[in-house]
């Protein structure tokens, strides 16, 4: 019995450190997400990062031996994996196929949904400037953190955007002309662009009356090309 609980404690002992570890290296991702955001890829360096952390730029270096290209890769996957999250929630909370939307409900529930999609530029900050900043220094970062955050974040919320376009043009509730894809990436254009490119990416958002006549009008144009005919 003496053995069997002193392996226990030390099972506990060894355990201990690498939550720590885990906690330390999510502590740094935050803080380079905050980084990133205000200063960019190109300009963020390593110094200011574990200011921000309150660590050592040796403690970075031992939980992100690629330094900034494999931090911000990192950064990217966290950040673009949370609002992904909140977006498919939000996409199944207002499109929910198990139980189909009247026709008559059809532009309240996508209006709902893109005013929710619009605000997570403000509930997200950090990530919205992120993206910002990728836009205007895609030529400087590695191609395969771009593709990453791709993956991770804006394809995977189109993928499944594009099932929801194809279910309800099965549903007959609207009329994609046999391309799911492009009604996905008119939507999301329609309900989102002019309010993306005047905010500057949520830094100076619109006044909340404004933002919601843009969505508003993003539904309502989209519905007019899109709408089903029966």
């Amino acid at each position: 019995m003496t053995g069997t609980g002193s392996g226990s404690r030390d099972r506990t002992r060894t355990a201990q450190p690498r939550r720590g570890r885990a906690d330390k290296a999510t502590a740094i991702v935050q803080a380079a997400c905050q980084v990133f955001g205000r200063d960019g890829y190109s300009r963020a360096g390593i110094d200011a990062i574990a200011a921000q952390a309150g660590v050592s730029t040796r403690t970075i270096y031992n939980h992100f031996p690629g330094g900034k290209a494999e931090l911000f890769r990192s950064v990217m996957r966290w950040s673009s994996e949370r609002v992904r999250d909140e977006q498919l929630a939000q996409l199944r909370r207002y499109l929910d196929l198990e139980r189909p939307p009247h026709p008559a409900d059809l532009e309240r529930d996508l209006l709902a949904l893109a005013r929710a999609w619009v605000g997570l530029m403000t509930d997200f900050r950090d990530h919205f400037a992120l993206v910002r900043h990728i836009y205007a220094e895609a030529g400087h970062i590695p191609a395969d953190v771009l593709d990453a955050w791709q993956e991770t974040g804006p394809r995977a919320v189109g993928g499944e955007v594009t099932s929801t376009m194809a279910a309800l043009d099965e549903l007959g509730l609207i009329d994609v002309h046999g391309d799911p894809a492009q009604a996905t990436v008119h939507f999301m254009a329609l309900i989102s662009t002019e309010i993306t490119q005047r905010s500057y990416w949520g830094v100076s958002p619109l006044p909340q009356e404004e933002a919601d006549r843009l969505t508003a009008a993003g539904v309502r144009t989209f519905l007019r090309a899109y709408g089903s005919a029966s």
